[in-house]
């Protein structure tokens, strides 16, 4: 009994005891701070970051819609760089341009052409790919066509708050030719 007496009277006077009760305060909230600090940094980056590809995916297809001489090598080699300079980032990014041709009598998309530039995983898109794509393609007329300009990056975050090793940023855009019928490609 006594040594249950003794620990009783040690808790009861430490309970009692008001010295260093702001550096327990700090010890405890100061790591909560800190990720709440750090959870903010990394939300608002990859929004900032998801934002500037968003904006360069919309420069590049607007351009393209534009055009109304023949596409080439060339022009998507700087159309990348283009991209690369509007997101204003060193990360490494893969860019896909598709035109899409849709034919009513068969229900059914295909590529007109596709071209891929940078690093990734995006394949360059063929006819099997996206012929029944009904849900994520726009309804079209008769032998009219799209251009799909889609994006990929990994986001890597400054601090370990459970984003693991990245996130994926993807951006899709779609839109019509404006001043031809079509965008040609020029092999």
């Amino acid at each position: 009994m006594p040594m249950f007496q003794s620990l009783k009277n040690r808790l009861s006077r430490f309970s009692r005891d008001e010295c260093g009760t702001v550096m327990v305060e700090v010890v405890l909230t100061l790591p909560i701070l800190f990720l709440v600090v750090a959870l903010t940094y990394e939300f608002y980056e990859i929004h900032r970051y998801n934002s500037a590809r968003d904006k360069a995916t919309y420069t590049v297809a607007d351009m393209i819609s534009r055009e109304m001489a023949p596409v080439d090598d060339t022009y998507i080699d700087n159309t990348k760089a283009l991209f690369d300079s509007v997101a204003n980032d060193s990360a490494p990014t893969q860019i896909r341009v598709t035109v899409i041709k849709y034919d009513a009598d068969q229900d059914q998309y295909s590529v007109a052409w596709s071209a891929v530039r940078g690093t990734g995983n995006m394949p360059v898109l063929t006819t099997d790919l996206v012929r029944d794509r009904h849900s994520e393609l726009p309804n079209m007329g008769d032998g009219e066509e799209i251009i799909l300009v889609e994006s990929e990056s990994d986001y890597q975050p400054m601090f370990d708050v459970g984003f693991g090793d990245g996130v994926s940023v993807v951006t899709r855009m779609i839109t019509s030719p404006r001043f031809a019928p079509q965008v040609v490609w020029d092999s």
